[in-house]
């Protein structure tokens, strides 16, 4: 529809300059010409949607082309591009308003060029406007019952991967509990029969008093050891290999590398120290969710992580040159429901006494860091770090 305006423009021009050579009408044509060409590219930047500047454009655009009209009646075929225009940009009542004042102007635009009365000038004008506006409703209804069956996918997907996170999860803890029951709970019942067989034998059987404790010991080094290999299972798999966080963020760099077209650096600053299990896990967590909210919603080239140690704390910085975001809205949408990356990130740092924090503006990508401090820990966290 753009292309067709100028084509209508140049048209009308190109015929008036052949008709009326030498008349004292053509600066002005010309130079009106020009401006409204000037003033329709603009459009498209400021949008469709009926804001101030949009209606203000709207308003001199049309305006314009009045004129022209007035002073050129063969510009009037440029009307049904701006039918268009206005059927997008104001609401019903308002574009039919406009339909009709345009109308109006091309059927007294071609009276104007006719050198008689014709009723098909009269009648032709309303018919391609009415057509025009026809068109653009079923155009409209067609777009609006895409959007809603997009949207109806998107939100039926979200529901059905839900449904086999939350599948997923109910297996699992099935599956941890026939664990925990067939070796632990069975272990720990064992190990409660043969301490009470202990205690009654104590004084009249010591030897068979001490087998039996001998064998809760063994019985409870085979629960600690099932109990271990648990908490192993549960940690992050780059982690439970026994690689340290670095490690495991360089990893998680080069995979997020490989499988998008984000390039993701990896700096490390400071002397590296032993960390809990549950510490690592966490900033890796965070690491891998904040740079799959980077490649789904920030549109950025390059991301860096970074891992500082702080000998009181580690920090956590994850930072990207993607158009970034307003902090507040995001955390409206947050509080709405609408998005839980943020939230668990945050509950994530706030389970180890640390912070989290996001810098961010549109257009100026975004910095996400998280803080933990160490010497607020459990200090039997420190060591599950010795490996």
């Amino acid at each position: 529809m753009h292309a067709a305006f100028f084509l209508l423009l140049g048209a009308s021009l190109a015929r008036f300059l052949i008709r009326h050579p030498g008349d004292g009408r053509t600066p002005w044509i010309v130079a009106l010409s020009a401006a409204l060409a000037l003033l329709y590219v603009l459009g498209p930047a400021l949008g469709s949607r009926p804001t101030p500047r949009r209606l203000g454009w709207l308003g001199v655009v049309v305006a314009v082309w009045m004129v022209l009209v007035v002073l050129a009646p063969s510009f009037a075929w440029c009307a049904v591009p701006l039918f268009y225009t206005g059927l997008r940009t104001l609401p019903t009542r308002a574009a039919l308003v406009l339909v009709a004042l345009l109308t109006a102007f091309v059927v007294a635009a071609q009276l104007m060029l006719a050198e008689g009365i014709d009723p098909n000038l009269v009648v032709a004008p309303p018919a391609v406007a009415a057509v025009a506006t026809a068109v653009f409703v079923h155009m409209q209804r067609q777009a609006d019952r895409q959007r809603h069956l997009i949207d109806d996918l998107i939100r039926t997907r979200r529901e059905l991967a839900a449904t086999e996170r939350r599948e997923g999860t109910l297996a699992e803890r099935q599956r941890l509990s026939m664990e925990i029951h067939d070796t632990l709970a069975q272990g720990l019942s064992s190990q409660q029969m043969l301490l009470q067989a202990s205690e009654r034998l104590w004084e009249s059987d010591p030897a068979a008093a001490r087998r039996h404790v001998r064998t809760a010991e063994s019985i409870a080094e085979r629960n600690l050891a099932e109990a271990r290999r648990f908490v192993h299972d549960l940690a992050p798999a780059e982690l439970a290999a026994g690689g340290s966080l670095a490690e495991a963020l360089r990893a998680l760099a080069a995979r997020a590398s490989a499988e998008s077209s984000l390039d993701v650096r990896l700096h490390v600053d400071g002397v590296p120290v032993a960390l809990p299990d549950r510490v690592e896990s966490a900033l890796l967590r965070i690491a891998q969710g904040a740079l799959a909210n980077v490649r789904e919603h920030a549109g950025a080239r390059t991301a860096a992580l970074t891992l500082t140690y702080l000998g009181d704390q580690i920090v956590l910085d994850v930072a990207d040159d993607g158009r970034g975001f307003a902090v507040a809205e995001a955390g409206v949408r947050a509080r709405g429901g609408r998005g839980h990356g943020l939230p668990a990130m945050r509950a994530r740092v706030r389970q180890l006494g640390g912070t989290l924090t996001v810098e961010s503006a549109p257009g100026e990508g975004a910095v996400l860091t998280a803080a933990v401090p160490l010497d607020s820990l459990d200090p039997l966290d420190s060591l599950e770090g010795v490996r």
